[in-house]
Parts: structure tokens; sequence; C-alpha cells
């Protein structure tokens, strides 16, 4: 791989994890109902699954979706269903002072596991491979899959800090139920794009 094209693919890597989707818009909500430190490990489980994600793409399940076009519907519908339960649980979270003792962010696994169902991570995975990992060896999938792990952690950290920057704003409980509310809705319309829906 060139170094041109290395650095196309650091900055679609960069770009595509750094504008608004799922994971950012959760990491955003995380970071005002949680803290930054406390939402470390959903971070760390986005960066570790979209790594995985991208070499096993390359590695041959982009193949599978090519050749039984099923399950690319059956993902789709899976990943609505699961966005839509995950906005509707952010937009009745309750204040810090109401929620109950085991209310959590999401752990590393749970946000690992949530790339599966993210299709915003599937498009991203998906047109790296197919741009810059055409022959799909060993060496081109592991660079897309490095690319991303280098630069995803600075990327959605901007979310979680801006989570944290309206923090003070959101103790009132009116303002945190609108943010709350406002994250959910962002969270569900995330889903237009990357579902081609205006296509």
């Amino acid at each position: 791989m060139s170094f041109a094209v290395l650095t196309a693919l650091l900055g679609f890597a960069f770009v595509s994890t750094v504008t608004p989707g799922p994971n950012n818009l959760m990491l955003m909500a995380s970071g005002a109902n949680f803290g930054f430190r406390r939402t470390l490990p959903h971070m760390l489980g986005i960066l570790g699954g979209v790594t995985v994600m991208a070499l096993l793409v390359g590695a041959g399940l982009m193949a599978v979706f090519d050749a039984v076009p099923a399950l690319t519907v059956m993902l789709k519908v899976l990943c609505v269903g699961y966005l839509l339960w995950l906005a509707a649980r952010i937009a009745m979270a309750a204040p810090p002072e109401d929620r109950a003792a085991d209310s959590r962010p999401m752990t590393f696994r749970q946000a690992a596991l949530f790339q599966w169902v993210n299709p915003k991570a599937w498009a991203m995975c998906l047109s790296a491979v197919t741009l810059y990992a055409p022959d799909r060896s060993l060496l081109s999938v592991a660079i897309v899959a490095g690319a991303f792990a280098l630069v995803c952690l600075p990327a959605i950290s901007v979310w979680t800090w801006l989570g944290t920057a309206v923090r003070q704003w959101l103790s009132n409980a009116a303002r945190l139920r609108a943010f709350n509310v406002t994250m959910a809705i962002l969270l569900v319309a995330s889903l237009y794009p990357v579902l081609g829906l205006g296509a």
C-alpha cells in the first residue's frame, strides 16, 4: 500500500469514526450521564469491536453477504430493532439521583458486540475493505483494521468529552430529559443514511 493510499485510508477511518452515528451519539449520552472515566470501557469496546469487525469482514465475511443477499436484509432488520430499543432506553433514562444502584454505562464487551448490530460500523468496514483492501490479502486487511485501531479512540473521545462538557448544565432534570430524548431521536435518525433509506 502506497503512502498516498495509506494517508487516504487514515483519513477515511478518522472521518467515518468521528462523524455522528450510533456509537458517537451513545458516547455523548453516556459522557453526559456517567462521565468520561466511567464511559472509557464503552469507548475501548468500540475500538476493539470495529477493529475485529474490519479484520473479519476483510477475511471473508464480506463474501458471505455477497453470496447470500438475504443476510443483508436480516442484518438491517436486526440493526434497526436493536437501535430502536437502545433509543428507547436512552430516552427513558432517569436522572442520576433517580437511577437504580445498578445503572451503568455500556461495558467493553457490550460495546464490542454492539458493533455487529451497528449499521454504521458495517458500512464503514465494508467500504474500507472494498476501497483499501480490494485484493483481500491478509496484509491489506490488517492495514485497514490497524487504521481503524489507530484513529478510533481519538475520534470517539471527542463525543464523550462533549457529553461530559454539558454534564453540569444537564444537572437540571428537565434539561437532562430533553437531552436524552434528543439523543434518542438522533440515534434513530442516524439509521436514515446508513441503511440507504433515501435511495
